[in-house]
């Protein structure tokens, strides 16, 4: 009974994952699961998920199967009648599941899902270790490492199926069969390092909207280059008319009335590379985002910058323009002849929420 209780609890989970794959793309675009996400892991609601229950009538009811009934008579609650403006009725409604999965399990649905290829890092970062993970439950293994608690689960699960649990009296007495070990897989992890700068205009016309968008991209960014290398680290540089770094909840909650000068972003940006992230010892990307808008006399200076001190440093430099009705979007212009000689530098219009998935296809796509 308790092996059969196991098996489906393993299909529901699958059934279960197997929706989130069939409904990734409107997570992707939507900013739901940020607020859910905890260290490890990632709450997805998942809707409209039957799971198979029995459903009783009413206690000495007649009509259809219990003694004579006319053609036309209701035979289950609720399917009488009416406009819905009656009272209110004691049948719950449309419920919501909350699945809680891992963020590996999240950036390989992902893969799989844009066809991702795998990140191959740069130069003797390429290295790879081998390392085991503790990531399933069997039903043998070596006493130490014996899963305690999936133990007395079992055991309860057992008692309970015989009859033999007394609430009054609770006694656990795990047997043999109840036994559940740790089991490990081993996989190979990069031993390489990477840190990831994210660019933002935060001048005026890059509004709530606009940052929302950056910010949903930006999770699922970290997400797929989380699975990719042991180490990733995250910096912020925001920017109107002068730029400088900040933590991530400033980066996301500061707008700023000044005018646009991007050149501001990239020497930030170069400096904080220069000092803190050799390029011999880390796989870099930075992603940019802004709506277009730059001070047209320092297009000259931001572009001298990228070409020369940053696209060298950098496994990929990506920049989303993002549409806004403020913005003229130009300086995605200035950039494609730079981006047609050099194949680190991608270019994507994210013209709304459902753009990301696309964007983030472009971007993460050549595995770099």
């Amino acid at each position: 009974m308790a092996m059969k209780i196991e098996r489906d609890r393993q299909r529901f989970r699958e059934i279960v994952r197997g929706r989130i794959r069939e409904n990734l793309k409107k997570y992707v675009t939507h900013g739901e699961m940020i607020g859910r996400k905890g260290k490890d892991l990632v709450s997805i609601p998942v809707p409209q998920l039957d799971i198979p229950h029995f459903r009783y009538g009413k206690k000495g009811g007649r009509g259809v199967g219990q003694g004579e009934g006319e053609v036309g008579q209701p035979i289950g609650p609720g399917q009488g009648e009416g406009d819905g403006g009656g009272p209110a009725g004691d049948q719950p409604g449309a419920h919501i599941l909350e699945v809680d999965i891992t963020l590996d399990e999240l950036a390989d649905m992902l893969g799989d899902q844009l066809e991702l290829p795998r990140i191959e890092p740069k130069g003797d970062a390429s290295i790879t270790e081998e390392k085991a993970r503790y990531k399933s439950i069997q039903r043998a293994g070596p006493e130490s490492l014996r899963h305690f608690k999936r133990t007395f689960v079992q055991a309860l699960r057992r008692q309970i199926a015989e009859g033999t649990y007394n609430p009054h009296r609770p006694r656990i007495v795990p047997i043999r069969d109840d036994h559940r070990y740790r089991s490990w897989e081993t996989e190979p992890i990069p031993q390489a390092n990477a840190v990831i700068v994210y660019l933002m205009d935060v001048s005026g016309s890059m509004t709530d909207e606009q940052k929302g968008i950056v910010r949903t991209e930006a999770f699922w960014i970290d997400t797929w280059l989380r699975r990719q290398y042991r180490d990733i680290e995250r910096r912020y540089i925001i920017h109107d008319a002068a730029a400088k770094e900040v933590d991530e909840e400033t980066f996301y909650h500061t707008r700023e009335s000044g005018g646009t000068r991007i050149s501001s972003a990239y020497q930030v940006c170069r400096d904080l590379l220069q000092r803190e992230f050799p390029v011999d010892q880390w796989n870099i990307y930075v992603f940019q985002f802004s709506d277009g808008d730059n001070w047209g006399e320092d297009n000259r200076q931001a572009i001298g910058i990228l070409q020369n001190e940053l696209l060298p440093r950098c496994n990929l430099f990506c920049y989303g323009q993002v549409e806004s009705p403020y913005g003229s979007g130009e300086f995605i212009r200035t950039l494609e002849p730079i981006a047609e000689r050099n194949d680190n530098l991608l270019l994507s219009i994210i013209e709304d929420k459902s753009a990301i998935y696309d964007s983030i296809k472009l971007f993460l796509g050549k595995g770099k």
